[in-house]
């Protein structure tokens, strides 16, 4: 034989394993890739898992935020009452009472980013405003609200509901 055949059959031939220990090699990595797969499948499931648990904590917060803004309301309704079980004779002052408890939850609302839309005079929104019906009025241009049924409360994407009102239309 001559150097270039021994040569040759000293290397390998193209594509072959470079040692005969490959394919324990192979194994070992693929064991090693499967470990941190399925590390990495754990760290994910605990990451869902403590952001399900600090979503649910923070809607709990929030709950106790609003419901602490409420309280008192609720104190000054019970003090309108127990002022109109005394005063059965005083329907203004009963009144004045309720104005100011209505007021003071319009004030929460706003605060939570929902204030009261009750305008008339303006021109129809369909993001702001439900029509349940149409008037014909001469003094006042067609599409403008003329009448709240019942206010809404906050703009844009933050809108609890959209006011109820009644639409003018052209005389016909």
């Amino acid at each position: 034989m001559n150097d270039r055949e021994d040569r040759t059959d000293e290397t390998e031939a193209p594509g072959a394993p470079a040692t005969a220990d490959a394919p324990e090699e192979t194994d070992a990595k693929l064991a090693e890739l499967e470990d941190r797969w399925l590390r990495s499948v754990a760290e994910l499931d605990n990451v869902r898992k403590r952001i399900a648990r600090d979503t649910e904590r923070l809607r709990a917060e929030e709950r106790d935020r609003v419901a602490a803004e409420w309280l008192p309301i609720l104190d000054n309704l019970e003090l309108a009452l127990g002022h109109a079980a005394g005063q059965e004779g005083d329907a203004r002052a009963i009144a004045e009472g309720v104005r100011a408890v209505r007021d003071q939850a319009l004030a929460v609302l706003s605060r939570l980013g929902y204030a009261r839309h009750d305008e008339t005079g303006v021109p129809f929104d369909p993001v702001h405003h439900e029509a349940v019906a149409t008037v014909e009025r001469d003094d006042v241009e067609p599409g403008t609200v003329v009448q709240v049924v019942r206010p809404g409360y906050g703009d844009g994407l933050r809108q609890l509901r959209p006011a109820i009102v009644v639409v003018a239309k052209k005389a016909e």
